[in-house]
């Protein structure tokens, strides 16, 4: 099979799909590689490597008229109009985007969007939300370390001790756990909160306080286990007692890292105005759901009111960064593991001799196949 590996052309995407570790290993599959001439210079892959690896190196057109892509963002209007009937499309092609996937899907290829991952066992190896979360997690409490104007631990010095700074993160799923523990290498003191229970004894393994909020309902109790390793939305009974606790607890806070984000919906409101406010000047926070927030003034906010999307604003004396896409400010390691989470999930829709195979009766092909429908794969 003929696959190609295009450069990523979106702003301020500096991942590649596929890296000379991946490349090396399809090849010696049997296919034949084409990487856009440049496609992982901002990884740190240079070209040579790649033609190392057993690639070819060919312009934009060529890598696209290929009988398999692999990207890391979904393609844009203009690379769409590359994409050959019938080919194979893979990537986190933002399937929620319902008018762009159906862009997708009316071009007549087999197209796989790889955050409709399962969170199963058998997924784990595939699980691109997981490995790029867990590089955005550690990426915001180095940022937050930049950003802040103290030290992260506590130290003895001639001139008197420091006090260790107080992080506070909100939502610990797999970028809020790597959140905690980076912050706890760096020497801090952290509280964190969740809506699921179960998540405490993670939280508390890592060396952080959980701060629990109690359930009053069933309702509440039901709702907090959460489905398919994802949070759901809370009642607004909940909801208001957690504000409550988290407003408290961000105004004796140096840093808040928010990672509260919900498949397919607008992220949850954390912070608001009052919070940022009442928080002490010099804090920080890092708004992991930056961009996909409520919408406030014409513009979607994150988990704070406050965020841009893009950009590190300070408002009431408050730092507040909204970087809409932290895996890409560590490329190296973000490609590297993407790359293998689509390595291996190329094995699910490839078979022993270099064919596509698209089994719908697989879970996994079937949950990441878009526009899921048998009449247009018949017709691709």
């Amino acid at each position: 099979m003929r696959i190609g590996i295009p450069a990523e052309s979106r702003a301020g995407e500096t991942r590649v799909a596929g890296t000379p570790e991946t490349v090396r290993k399809l090849a010696a599959l049997g296919h034949q590689l084409m990487v856009e001439t440049g496609a992982g210079e901002r990884a740190c892959f240079p070209d040579d490597a790649y033609a190392q690896a057993g690639a070819t190196l060919a312009p934009s057109a060529q890598v696209w008229d290929t009988d398999l892509v692999l990207k890391v963002q979904a393609p844009t209007d203009a690379e769409l109009a590359y994409l050959k009937r019938g080919s194979l499309l893979v990537g986190m092609l933002n399937p929620f985007d319902a008018d762009h996937a159906a862009r997708i899907c009316a071009k007549g290829v087999r197209a796989f969007a790889l955050e409709s991952m399962p969170r199963t066992t058998r997924a784990q190896s595939m699980d691109v939300l997981s490995s790029q979360a867990n590089i955005a997690g550690y990426k915001a409490v180095l940022l937050a370390a930049t950003l802040y104007q103290r030290f992260f631990p506590m130290l003895m010095t001639a001139a008197g001790t420091v006090k260790a700074a107080r992080v506070l993160v909100l939502g610990a799923g797999v970028a809020g756990l790597q959140a905690i523990a980076t912050a706890k290498r760096l020497g801090a003191v952290i509280e964190a909160s969740d809506v699921r229970p179960a998540v405490k004894e993670q939280i508390e393994s890592l060396g952080a306080k959980f701060l629990d909020v109690p359930y009053e309902t069933d309702e509440e109790r039901e709702t907090a286990q959460g489905t398919g390793g994802y949070a759901r939305p809370m009642p607004d009974t909940w909801l208001a007692r957690q504000s409550a606790l988290v407003r408290e607890r961000a105004r004796q806070a140096d840093i808040v890292i928010t990672t509260a984000l919900i498949p397919g919906r607008t992220a949850p409101t954390l912070i608001d105005d009052d919070t940022v406010r009442a928080m002490k000047p010099g804090s920080v926070i890092v708004d992991l759901a930056a961009g996909r927030g409520a919408l406030a003034n014409g513009r979607s906010g994150g988990n704070c009111t406050l965020t841009v999307a893009d950009e590190v604003m300070v408002r009431h004396g408050v730092h507040i960064a909204g970087h809409t896409n932290l895996p890409a400010m560590v490329a190296t390691e973000a490609s590297s593991l993407y790359a293998r989470n689509v390595f291996d999930f190329l094995k699910l829709i490839i078979d022993a001799d270099g064919q596509p195979k698209v089994d719908t009766s697989d879970d996994i092909v079937a949950a990441t196949l878009l526009g899921h429908d048998v009449s247009m794969l018949e017709t691709a």
